[in-house]
């Protein structure tokens, strides 16, 4: 009956936080505590043993590096480099948000956090240069998809310690690679279907201009966060206020992707801590140059940092108190192992459509913990299959991204944006399990 109860509580996180206003790690923390207390019968320092300490460096690091990435201009550096990089032509602009979006989040920023600074920029030109919306949207939302199982992104790196934690079997570049592919597949279908070709047609000769980037740094002719497409000058600052104009790769910005470029190297090849590490470059950095990083702290995701720390401190405690073996055991006899993996991808991307994919990704997959320690199917295929079951529905409006998607669209095309974005996210809520169970379960666990 206590198994029921904590499992039953951990649902209802999820109901309450997505109907309402409240964090969903809040929620979890306070379930813990009356959880544990009452149905369990623990003390409070037995609930807190749970706390990901390690997580909470890794989350804490990442994001801080990355806000002072944002805030020394480096960030609006990288968007002027891909719009260069494709020379404005607008049937490629598109894919330069999709690999900006995929950049800033396989760099450790929180998808959410990328969408909100790429998204106004992506919609507004798309009103100024008559593409498609629904097409801009979808390449900044799945590029954003695509950077987040980098070995130091957020989802990454959530998969990979609770793999590692458990002593699963895991491959981060594999699941790197198929996250990354499946989201690229998804944004190259949004762009056949809403005007792509068409956009190609349109030739070479008509090109975005290059200075039209800058929307946080401010510089040349700059498209305004509503994503009206109105243009206005600006005073050549970027979003830090300290560094010179956008095109300029200047000392501090070098250090920056260097540090960048160190984290990962060093978590690919050296398998350094990546908490650590990126703390540490962070406060480097701050040493360096402390006028570019105020107010960095205060830019940490904490909101995530807490979602994070509470739903790894419910799931913990139901690990303690073997509610999630006895769940486990449950769904190891259903008698049909393949079904049973179907139903927990299915689950993902059911619950991430409304919901959060990080607290998904952190609750379900150590519920799926037992299930995969029994062999039955392929650990590493359903992991891989589960993330991008529950990633790709992010560009439902009901979703973090998908919702500033919408909120980015010119007003006469808000409800336009709303709809397709709705149809297309409960499309993928159904198609994207089945194909990825068709894909990596299946042909792995036979």
């Amino acid at each position: 009956m206590a198994n029921v109860i904590a499992l039953s509580v951990l649902v209802l996180v999820f109901v309450i936080s997505t109907v309402r206003s409240v964090n969903m790690g809040a929620l979890a923390l306070v379930a813990a505590f009356v959880v544990g207390t009452l149905v369990f019968t623990v003390d409070t320092s037995e609930i807190l043993d749970g706390f990901p300490a390690s997580l909470f460096v890794i989350l804490v690091g990442v994001t801080y590096l990355f806000a002072l990435a944002r805030n020394n201009g480096t960030v609006d550096w990288i968007i002027h480099a891909a719009v260069r990089a494709v020379r404005g032509r607008v049937a490629l602009v598109p894919w330069a948000m999709f690999a900006v979006c995929a950049a800033v989040t396989a760099m450790g920023a929180v998808s959410p956090a990328a969408v909100a600074i790429i998204a106004p920029v992506a919609m507004g030109f798309a009103t100024r240069y008559r593409i498609h919306p629904m097409l801009m949207g979808f390449m900044v939302v799945q590029g954003a998809t695509a950077g987040s199982f980098s070995p130091i992104g957020i989802f990454g790196v959530i998969t990979n310690d609770v793999m590692r934690q458990n002593g699963l079997p895991s491959s981060p570049a594999l699941l790197f690679v198929s996250t990354f592919a499946a989201a690229a597949v998804v944004a190259a279908i949004a762009y056949v279907s809403f005007g792509g070709r068409a956009l190609i047609a349109r030739g070479a000769s008509e090109r975005v201009l290059v200075s039209a980037v800058g929307n946080a740094s401010g510089g040349g002719d700059t498209i305004t966060g509503s994503g009206s497409g109105d243009s206005s000058k600006g005073g050549g600052k970027s979003s830090g206020g300290t560094a010179p104009h956008e095109g300029a790769l200047n000392l501090e910005r070098r250090l920056t992707l260097l540090g960048l470029a160190s984290l990962a190297l060093g978590a690919l090849v050296f398998d350094l801590d990546v908490g650590f590490t990126a703390l540490t470059l962070a406060v480097l950095l701050t040493l360096i140059f402390p006028a570019s990083a105020r107010g960095a702290v205060d830019k940490i995701s904490w909101g995530t940092v807490l979602l994070i720390g509470g739903i790894v401190t419910y799931v913990a405690l139901l690990q303690n108190q073997n509610t999630v073996q006895w769940l486990g055991d449950s769904v190891a006899h259903v008698g049909i192992p393949l079904l049973a993996a179907f139903l927990i991808c299915l689950i993902g991307a059911i619950v991430s459509a409304f919901a959060s994919t990080t607290g998904i990704l952190g609750a379900l997959i150590p519920l799926a913990i037992p299930f995969l320690m029994t062999g039955q199917v392929n650990a590493t295929g359903l992991v891989i299959a589960l993330a991008i079951s529950s990633s790709l529905v992010d560009c439902s409006p009901f979703s973090t991204n998908g919702a500033l998607v919408v909120a980015n669209a010119a007003p006469e095309e808000r409800d336009v944006v709303f709809g397709l974005t709705m149809r297309w996210g409960m499309t993928i809520m159904v198609v994207t399990p089945i194909l990825a169970w068709l894909l990596f379960v299946v042909p792995w666990s036979v």
